[in-house]
């Protein structure tokens, strides 16, 4: 007589017991302390946004300054071509000397505000200053030029008149003169940081079990 054929069971829907787990299982929720410094890390992204927009604003004082500050250079025109009125004038290195000992003291002038605001610090802080800085040279070099003498001399030296001097555009020679704002920030902040910084906690000392000079 033959048995009685028993019922394949129906295929289930649930992981067996060596199934992989799915991506939310295998990462998990997020560790409270991990989740911590990615909220620093944004705190801290945050206010070197605002750094680096507060000082490159301030370029626009720079500007200011070395349109008012930076010597003139005469020049004159005899109807036919334009000639510097003295062509052993040293005004056009005194434009830059301006420009790079106004940016010197605004850069140290704005790293030092920024380590008393900012006292942790970090690397995007320092980021933040250092890429405001150069956009403040960048502001207040094109706004100097702007405020400064027409940069068309042909139009400037029509309106003047033959023999009559009149002032050459304000123009930054040296280039590098545009570093001088970031350099003097960056060199100032990272030494009152290293000066006056916080510092770490030191850690304790870790002793095996009969190591000596362990406690006993």
């Amino acid at each position: 007589m033959t048995a009685p054929l028993t019922p394949h069971d129906p295929p289930s829907n649930e992981p067996g017991p060596g199934a992989g787990a799915g991506p939310d299982a295998e990462h998990g929720p997020v560790p409270a302390d991990e989740a911590e410094r990615r909220a620093e890390l944004r705190a801290e992204l945050r206010q070197a946004a605002v750094v680096a927009a507060a000082v490159a604003v301030s370029g626009v004082l720079l500007g200011l300054l070395w349109a008012w500050l930076a010597p003139r250079v005469p020049l004159i025109s005899d109807g036919k071509a334009v000639y510097l009125k003295n062509s052993e004038g040293e005004q056009a290195i005194g434009a830059d000397g301006t420009f790079v000992l106004l940016a010197l003291g605004l850069g140290a002038l704005s790293g030092a505000v920024v380590f008393w605001l900012r006292r942790r610090g970090g690397v995007p802080l320092v980021v933040g200053l250092a890429a405001g800085s150069f956009a403040a040279s960048v502001i207040a070099w094109r706004l100097g030029m702007w405020l400064g003498p027409t940069s068309d001399v042909v139009a400037a030296a029509r309106a003047a008149g033959r023999g009559v001097v009149f002032d050459a555009p304000l123009k930054l020679a040296a280039k590098g003169a545009l570093l001088a704002w970031p350099l003097a920030a960056m060199a100032l902040h990272l030494a009152l940081t290293a000066l006056f910084g916080p510092r770490d906690p030191e850690p304790e000392p870790h002793w095996e079990p009969g190591e000596p000079g362990a406690p006993a």
